[in-house]
């Protein structure tokens, strides 16, 4: 198996489903006693978050890539980054190592592309809501249109995020306003809605909706372990 480099802690709450998935996926591809050959470096959030208020992307990348450079000096053959809004920074850390960056937007894109669904709703921090990084990586790799919630909405989703989800917190009263933005991205021509961040499959999943959801945190861990496999 190849070794699997896994960036994290942004938050740490979803990095541990990073870290059960990769696993799991590879015992059930192997059985036994196998688990996945990985090398974790878990930053503080509180930084990243305040270079984020701050819109100081360049030196919340440089961060980035100084721990993605300790991953790939510690054995890793291959680097997740496990978060949605970071990467915006990828191209810069994919340019300072030697080893791919397997990007979450892809592992979303294929599996779209292999359900035939070209127009998605996106739910995420404003970041990815807002910003092109990963909109226009899903348009131009994969011809797939993005619906994003009005802006009241995707204020409520980011707060959501922040405020609750990477601190443990997961209220039934948050999960239904997720639900009712999803049916809004529904009505709206989605196909499916992509849960853009990490944590939001924390609190929602498809046993919730009708309407199709692509969790990329299972998209990202699936993907590593199928290349981790050589697959």
């Amino acid at each position: 198996m190849r070794v699997i480099g896994v960036l994290g802690g942004m938050s740490w709450e979803s990095t541990q489903s990073y870290y059960k998935a990769i696993n799991e996926g590879v015992n059930h591809a192997l059985g036994g006693f196998h688990s996945a050959p990985m090398v974790l470096v878990s930053v503080d959030f509180a930084e990243i978050a305040a270079l984020q208020r701050q819109g100081n992307w360049q030196a919340a990348g440089a961060l980035l890539t100084q721990a993605a450079k300790r991953i790939e000096l510690a054995g890793a053959e291959g680097l997740l980054l496990a978060t949605n809004t970071m990467h915006k920074v990828a191209p810069e850390i994919e340019a300072a190592i030697h080893i791919p960056l397997l990007h979450i937007a892809d592992a979303t894109g294929e599996k779209c592309q292999q359900d035939g669904v070209t127009r998605v709703g996106l739910l995420g921090t404003r970041f990815t809501m807002e910003q092109e990084f990963y909109k226009a990586r899903l348009k131009g790799r994969f011809a797939i249109d993005v619906l994003t919630p009005k802006d009241d909405d995707r204020q409520a989703v980011h707060d959501i995020i922040f405020k609750e989800l990477c601190h443990g917190q997961f209220n039934e009263s948050s999960r239904q306003r997720y639900l009712d933005i999803i049916a809004s991205l529904h009505r709206q021509g989605a196909q499916a809605v992509i849960l853009g961040c990490t944590e939001i499959a924390l609190l929602v999943d498809q046993r919730h909706t009708s309407v199709p959801l692509y969790d990329t945190t299972a998209l990202h861990a699936s993907k590593a372990v199928a290349w981790a496999l050589g697959n």
